[in-house]
């Protein structure tokens, strides 16, 4: 429209001296372009609420999938690769979303338009105006999948960026560094990829930039032609033309060519966006191997008897476990000893599913676990661990993610059985005291009890002990050890522990070793054996000065 009212302000107005008429036409070309704008603005809105909620959506859909993937896929995967796709590369692919979709449906519909309305004017400068657009099409693909090999290797450079920023600013990793006096090696490697990450950044960008200029000259030279052409017919041929008539076609050409360069950069942004979407969908297409069985069931109670049969697990081509089979009555107690990498962790590891077996089957009560409800199951089960990770918050904070409605009464009784709360009312904030980034700012002993008062308030039906107690003093030890007693009344524990002596009253010890149940029996008959049991029993005593 406006393109056609300067038209008309050109022929009806100026040329042919009508004020009231060149008036009227500029006020309705003002308002036309006030129009425009408004349609514009509100185009810009619900292109941007789209694009922000289908990021949103992306971002919640990704969160929920990574943390449906088994314990293995956090094993393996690069924090920083993991954090990349969940954050740059989803915010990358929102640019692209928001100018695609209303882009593509008023591009092609501003092209039809000006088409039509250049046909009504002049079929020849129209038809000459339209032989060039297909020279806008020819470095569209070469340009869109050199930007799609920049834009992936860029995000690659950023995954390392992520990596070593984890790794190095994170409070161990930092600690690291500086004990090893590693601050300018690890500066050089930042450095290093960062400069690798802009290189690809700047080489995108110029591709792209390089792209836009032929597109320019592309469009410069429709104009020129049909000024051209259009006055050769005036002059030489006496057509019925006139000079609002050439005026309005070169506007129009101007408005047709505007789409043809915006649909071929929308293909170019997308081509480039689809290494985005390539990274992302990779993620998503990954098969969450931990699934809910299809007609989950639910227990209405649990007594807590475990039992492995015949259990198989390997992971990748390695195998961790064979023919484990042994029963844990409810109530009762079993220990797990052997050497390092004997396949301990992963054992009761398949208990809870964080890992599946690859064969055999481990029971709850008689039922497979595979066929309980996951959440359910992982309820029943509580895990103290060597390494206690507390989030970063107050000790209530933490206290609290085990049951988020306990009661004050509820918190101070499962502290008190940790032996945690004269150190917690001691402290200036009591239960509102910061832990810290990973709970650095308490001992070893600390993080434990606070760790054991956490899975009390949790309450579940077995227990399970890794190593608990092997990093800490014989006081912090002592301590967790009458809470670990206190634990596990009434409940089923499995206890792993290097240190023997924390196991002696176990009601069944296994000895593993290279992933099979080798010895098994309580700590005096496993001594009279003389076997791997009784090796590593002496061998302790030795490096304790025998005060075992």
């Amino acid at each position: 429209m406006p393109a056609i009212l300067t038209g008309r302000i050109i022929d009806e107005g100026l040329i042919g001296r009508d004020l009231p008429v060149l008036v009227r036409l500029i006020v309705l070309s003002l308002a036309v372009t006030l129009a425009a704008n408004l349609i514009g603005v509100m185009e810009s809105y619900f292109t941007t609420w789209i694009s922000q909620h289908v990021t949103f959506d992306l971002r919640n859909k990704m969160f929920r999938h990574l943390q449906a993937m088994s314990h293995g896929f956090f094993m393996d995967s690069r924090q920083g690769d993991i954090i990349t796709r969940m954050t740059s590369d989803i915010s990358g692919v929102q640019q692209t979303i928001s100018g695609t979709m209303t882009g593509i449906l008023s591009n092609l519909l501003t092209l039809i338009i000006a088409l039509v309305a250049m046909y009504q004017r002049n079929w020849i400068l129209a038809t000459l105006g339209i032989v060039l657009v297909p020279l806008f099409t020819l470095p569209t693909k070469k340009v869109g999948k050199t930007r799609w090999n920049l834009t992936r290797e860029a995000q690659e450079s950023q995954d390392e960026i992520n990596n070593i920023l984890n790794e190095t600013l994170s409070v161990s990793g930092q600690l690291l560094v500086k004990l090893f006096v590693r601050e300018k090696t690890e500066a050089d490697r930042y450095e290093a990829v960062n400069r690798k990450m802009i290189g690809l950044n700047i080489r995108e960008s110029m591709a792209g930039r390089w792209f836009r200029v032929a597109l320019s000259t592309f469009s410069s030279i429709g104009p020129m032609l049909i000024y051209l052409v259009g006055g050769y017919l005036m002059i030489q041929r006496g057509a019925d033309l006139t000079v609002g008539d050439i005026t309005v076609l070169v506007s129009l050409l101007g408005r047709m060519y505007g789409p043809v360069n915006s649909l071929m950069s929308i293909q170019v942004d997308w081509i480039r966006s689809m290494a985005l979407f390539t990274r992302i969908f990779e993620y998503f297409d990954l098969s969450v191997e931990v699934k809910n069985a299809q007609e989950p069931i639910v227990l209405e109670k649990v007594n807590g008897t475990v039992e492995f049969n015949n259990v198989e697990f390997a992971y990748g081509d390695k195998t961790i476990l064979r023919d484990v089979s042994f029963r844990l009555e409810s109530g009762k107690s079993i220990a797990l000893v052997g050497p390092s990498g004997a396949g301990k962790s992963t054992l009761v590891n398949l208990i809870p599913r964080l890992f599946d077996v690859t064969g055999g089957s481990v029971t709850l009560d008689d039922v497979d676990v595979r066929a309980l409800d996951l959440g359910f199951l992982r309820q029943q089960v509580g895990m103290v661990t060597q390494d206690t990770y507390l989030f970063q918050g107050t000790i209530r904070d933490n206290l609290l993610y085990a049951k988020p409605d306990a009661t004050e009464q509820e918190l101070e009784e499962a502290c008190k059985k940790a032996n945690i709360h004269d150190f917690i009312v001691e402290q200036e904030l009591g239960y509102d005291s910061p832990v810290g980034n990973r709970g650095l700012k308490l001992s070893g002993g600390e993080k434990q009890r606070i760790s054991i008062a956490r899975v009390l308030l949790k309450d579940p039906a077995i227990i399970i002990f890794d190593e608990a107690t092997s990093a800490l003093d014989s006081i912090s030890e002592q301590l967790i050890q009458e809470a670990m007693e206190t634990l596990m009344k009434s409940r089923t524990t499995i206890i792993i522990a290097h240190r023997l002596s924390t196991i002696q009253s176990a009601d069944e010890i296994l000895v593993l070793s290279g992933g099979m149940v080798e010895e098994r029996g309580r700590h005096s008959e496993l001594l009279m054996e003389n076997g791997l049991y009784h090796k590593l029993w002496e061998t302790q005593s030795i490096d304790n000065g025998n005060s075992i």
